[in-house]
């Protein structure tokens, strides 16, 4: 069983220098950054990055994201760095921003499914900077679950899945923000949003160049289509009781919506996920209600949306109706979650 540092009110610099060793011994440790937790390697050493995808269950095709703590270290994972790349990480740099960029196979293959490009981004969470520095290698690092379940955004949640596949977890408490990082690649002077985070479209139009979001952000990807960017393609971010999404509409539009599927579905056991400002519709109905956070407040919705899809299990129900959000700022990465979370079972 694996140990755990608590760095959840003081960094251990002794315990830094022991993950670090764990690390430069091809070892894989859980650690917090701003968006969620991750089971980093380091990134140069196939070896060690292949216990990761074999932690957790990862298929292969799907790239790794190499997290860095200055840019020494990103002239060693890339090249060709462009002036649009640049002004993006001069704004959102350090943060939840991963750029796709061309590499420069300094990485082991495994971390970019072969692609000749690679995802890089420099966390803002101290804990992560700190061990990155301390190991001072490019650390590769996924989501810290197990593949296709939802991410870890507290120790508590993915402890009991990893603690047999992993060396070491760094317990630094609750995540800030509680979804992946937006990644993006530049193309034809154009930032293109293959996965969107917190960081938004609108937040990036402010740098005054074209922004779009990729196509697959909301439809599923063919099986014989490679990807760049991690939480495209495959079964992602899903609870194992059946889950449908509740399209973004007016209230008494989703109350009907929910109330038609309970009736025709008597026989079925349901919980509902909804904004705090709707659980006054389903308080007096006899079915297990389960609040997200504000409708006004986006941000607590994304810290709050993994550990709830991680909750439901625990229910032990036959089906969970959670309601959409509006595709605007961060609720575009919401509903993306969201949407892969059901599985494309919609309402």
């Amino acid at each position: 069983m694996s140990s755990i540092y608590n760095f959840k009110e003081n960094i251990n610099q002794e315990e830094l220098e022991n993950i670090a060793n764990i690390l430069k011994e091809g070892g894989i440790v859980v650690f917090p950054t701003e968006t969620v937790y991750g089971i980093g390697a380091d990134a140069t050493n196939d070896k060690a990055v292949e216990k990761i995808f074999k932690a957790k269950g990862r298929p292969q095709d799907n790239p790794l994201i190499v997290h860095i703590s200055d840019y020494e270290m990103l002239k060693y994972v890339a090249t060709n760095i462009n002036s649009i790349e640049k002004k993006l990480m001069d704004k959102f740099w350090p943060g939840p921003l991963t750029i796709i960029l061309k590499s420069s196979n300094n990485v082991a293959k495994s971390v970019t499914a072969g692609l000749d490009t690679v995802g890089v981004r420099m966390p803002s969470n101290n804990i992560a900077l700190k061990i990155i520095e301390t190991f001072n290698i490019p650390i590769a690092a996924p989501s810290a679950n197990i593949s296709g379940r939802p991410s870890g955004t507290k120790l508590e949640d993915i402890y009991n899945e990893l603690k047999d596949r992993v060396d070491l977890f760094v317990d630094g408490g609750f995540t800030d923000i509680g979804i992946e990082s937006t990644v993006v690649k530049v193309e034809n002077d154009t930032v293109i949003i293959l996965r969107p985070g917190k960081i938004s479209l609108e937040d990036i139009e402010e740098l005054g160049v074209n922004v779009k979001l990729d196509k697959h952000i909301f439809e599923d990807v063919k099986e014989n289509e490679k990807v760049e960017s991690p939480g495209m393609k495959h079964r992602h971010y899903a609870p194992s009781t059946k889950t449908i999404l509740v399209e973004y509409a007016k209230d008494q539009i989703m109350v009907d919506k929910v109330d038609k599927y309970i009736k025709d579905n008597k026989n079925l056991r349901v919980a509902v996920v909804c904004f705090d400002e709707h659980a006054k519709y389903f308080k007096d109905r006899n079915i297990e209600f389960i609040k997200m956070g504000s409708i006004k407040n986006q941000l607590q919705i994304s810290k709050n949306i993994f550990s709830i899809l991680r909750y439901i299990d625990k229910l032990e129900l036959d089906v969970c109706l959670i309601e959409g959000i509006n595709k605007d700022h961060i609720g575009t990465a919401i509903e993306n979650r969201l949407i892969r979370a059901c599985e494309y079972n919609i309402l």
